[in-house]
């Protein structure tokens, strides 16, 4: 955390030949967690790290996993993750039938409850689970693919959404994450909507033209530009 900033890793960003020096690196900034997405193929296009490659990397690390599961009836994966007191465990609006009970269930489990909201999709489809969740993902993006340009219009949902929260009196219960194109250039109007986690990926902590450690230095600095 960083003034009240907390800081996702996302691990599908990884160079798969280098994870280990990645992962040693991410753990020496004292990130908040290492985000998992898992893609179905299904919900969206493409194809992310299957449950036996997660769990290979929940045992190489102490880190929290913030689990990002972008796949269609999410709760039958449930059981193959190995889920850890508060980890995030977050599924779409739009993916389950049973949003509610699958809240419940993730609830049982241990974990803290997520919600994600793709960039279409309106705030008030969480109107009768929001009070249920402790963090909901805004994504700026399309899910799907990494590098995506970031998608205007979600800049005034998080505001909007921030802004909910406050007149329900459950904002400092339920946190705002924002997952797609978070860099140094987006991250102050991010911060100043009301975002208060953020999914670093390609565009930002992963950059190939820093190390790990300079690119947080940049996101850190764009932080301090706001607040």
């Amino acid at each position: 955390m960083y003034k009240k900033i907390k800081f996702s890793a996302s691990a599908m960003c990884f160079d798969w030949l280098n994870v280990k020096p990645q992962l040693n690196e991410i753990e020496n900034l004292k990130l908040d967690y290492l985000h998992i997405d898992m893609i179905d193929g299904n919900f969206v296009p493409d194809f992310t790290m299957g449950s036996s490659i997660i769990n290979s990397l929940r045992s190489s690390t102490d880190m929290k996993f913030y689990y990002h599961l972008m796949v269609d009836e999410p709760k039958r994966i449930f059981e193959s993750l190995n889920i850890k007191k508060n980890d995030i465990l977050t599924i779409h609006q739009e993916a389950s039938k049973n949003l509610h009970s699958d809240l419940v269930e993730i609830r049982n489990l241990g974990a803290k409850v997520g919600i994600a909201l793709s960039p279409g999709t309106p705030l008030d489809s969480l109107e009768y689970v929001i009070e249920d969740a402790d963090n909901i993902i805004l994504m700026t993006v399309n899910p799907g693919y990494k590098g995506q340009p970031l998608v205007p219009q979600t800049l005034n949902k998080i505001y909007k959404l921030d802004e909910l929260l406050k007149k329900m009196g459950i904002r400092e219960k339920v946190s705002i994450s924002v997952d797609g194109n978070v860099n140094p250039k987006t991250i102050p109007d991010m911060i100043l909507k009301g975002a208060d986690n953020l999914i670093l990926g390609s565009s930002s902590l992963f950059d190939k033209r820093n190390s790990i450690t300079k690119n947080f230095e940049n996101i850190k600095k764009s932080i301090d530009s706001v607040i």
